[in-house]
């Protein structure tokens, strides 16, 4: 996970970009699938959009707020 200053330009500023590798984002989904009461054993396979992920990015606009422990990193 990369978190850095956004590039983009709003009314606000540059927000915050946040980039997940595959990997990732799948174990995104699992931890909201378990915390929903949902779980799965054994080999699975997730798709996003119906493609395998090797990526995912989030981007935070400057009205919202970013909070993270850089020392997790």
């Amino acid at each position: 996970m990369k978190i850095k200053k956004g590039k983009g330009k709003t009314k606000y500023g540059k927000g915050v970009d946040i980039t997940l590798s595959g990997d990732e984002v799948a174990r995104a989904i699992m931890t909201y699938l378990t915390a929903k009461g949902v779980y799965i054993s054994g080999a699975i396979t997730i798709t996003v959009n119906g493609e395998l992920c090797e990526s995912g990015r989030i981007y935070v606009d400057p009205s919202g707020i970013c909070i993270w422990d850089r020392r997790e990193m």
